[in-house]
């Protein structure tokens, strides 16, 4: 006897059968549940406080002078990321939306090198930007992690700013789902918006990336270093001028390219990124339908 066919939503529509819920439909960010919010948002509550802590630490306190600090959130953030994305992948991410972030995240740790740190030439920037935007905050969280864990190994960037490295870069790709009408706005507009996120944010990366390692560095002249215990205007005085002084002359053409390759490759990326999330259907759910019962006598 011939067993009943089972379908889902992801087969083939029957001869002659009304086109599926799949046909004609927008493409849809992948959705988060409580549980996906709440885990990024600790996540992100314990990164700016790894970040930022050292400002508001008291001179006396001896947490100012630590250097242990670096050390011990290189070792707590990575066990934090993982667990944000184990979250987010357990209610939010399926099969196909994995095997979507492992490709993308592939591309994105492949583009770093291409500029190999020169000028802060960083093309993965601007993926990370459009695929956050049509796939949504939570996606663009793990896959800009994962993508700068795996160039940081395919490049031997291994070290204790890695785990901030990968934060960050989440917080770039989280932010482009965030941003409005991912359902209305599209053409140049939406690459003008798109290419403004993505300058913005090149350029925040590059001062938060100094934020996790300025306390720490000793020797610079008394204008730009950090001093604990100093009131946090006055260390961010001298932060901005550090800054000013070693990085802008790398976040300003990382910007740039971010810009440049939004423009020149925005409209044909976000394209195929919604064809291939309409394809695959991530918010549809899965139905069964029986098959037509078997003929009397059949074996």
């Amino acid at each position: 006897m011939s067993a009943p066919v089972h379908r889902t939503e992801g087969s083939g529509p029957r001869p002659g059968a009304a086109p599926g819920p799949g046909t004609g439909r927008r493409a849809r960010a992948i959705r988060l549940g409580p549980r996906s919010v709440a885990a990024l948002c600790l996540i992100s509550v314990i990164g700016v406080l790894a970040f930022g802590w050292p400002l508001l630490a008291d001179s006396a306190s001896g947490l100012a002078h630590s250097r242990d600090a670096p050390w011990l959130f290189a070792a707590l953030l990575p066990m934090l990321l993982a667990v944000v994305v184990a979250t987010v992948a357990d209610t939010g991410l399926d099969a196909k939306a994995i095997a979507m972030l492992g490709v993308l995240a592939a591309a994105g740790a492949a583009m770093r090198p291409l500029g190999a740190g020169t000028a802060g030439i960083e093309p993965m920037f601007f993926l990370m930007v459009l695929a956050g935007r049509v796939l949504g905050p939570g996606f663009g969280f793990v896959l800009g992690s994962v993508a700068m864990f795996a160039s940081a190994l395919l490049t031997g960037g291994v070290g204790p700013w890695m785990p901030f490295q990968m934060l960050t870069m989440g917080w770039v790709s989280m932010g482009a789902g965030l941003l409005p009408g991912p359902d209305r706005l599209r053409g140049r507009r939406e690459l003008a918006l798109l290419a403004a996120y993505g300058a913005v944010s090149a350029v925040l990366y590059g001062l938060v990336m100094n934020l996790q390692g300025w306390p720490y560095i000793g020797g610079m002249a008394s204008g730009v270093s950090f001093v604990p215990g100093d009131p946090l205007g006055q260390n961010l005085t001298r932060f901005l001028a550090y800054c000013l002084a070693t990085s802008l002359g790398w976040d300003l053409p990382r910007a740039l390219v971010t810009v440049v390759l939004t423009f020149a490759l925005g409209g044909t990326v976000l394209t195929a990124l919604r064809r291939a999330t309409r394809r695959a259907a991530f918010d549809a759910p899965v139905s069964f339908t029986p098959g037509p019962p078997p003929e009397a006598g059949a074996s």
